[in-house]
């Protein structure tokens, strides 16, 4: 299993994907870290099992995984797929 990590205020947030999302989990980061936030994708035994000191975690997003892109924007950018996909496919109808 794996879990999603980006920085939030002085801390780390936790992102847990849904396993039946059906969605890559870079996909899932992309669209549920906020717009602009590095993120890591890391194995969930990285995660501290003590959550006494959750809000001391730190982490080092020097080189991320990607960056967030906020869920407004992710989902705009797939209807934008989807559009040019059936535009595309009509296009293929007209000339047949």
């Amino acid at each position: 299993m794996q879990r999603i990590i980006y920085p939030s205020g002085d801390g780390v947030a936790v992102l847990i994907p849904a396993e039946k999302s059906g969605l890559p989990v870079q996909e899932v980061a992309r669209k549920d870290v906020p717009a602009g936030l590095p993120f890591r994708i890391i194995a969930t035994a990285e995660i501290p099992t003590d959550r006494s000191q959750r809000d001391l975690w730190t982490a080092d997003f020097s080189q991320p995984d990607g960056y967030g892109i906020g869920a407004a924007a992710w989902f705009a950018e797939q209807e934008a797929i989807i559009a040019a996909a059936h535009a595309e496919e009509l296009g293929s109808e007209d000339t047949k």
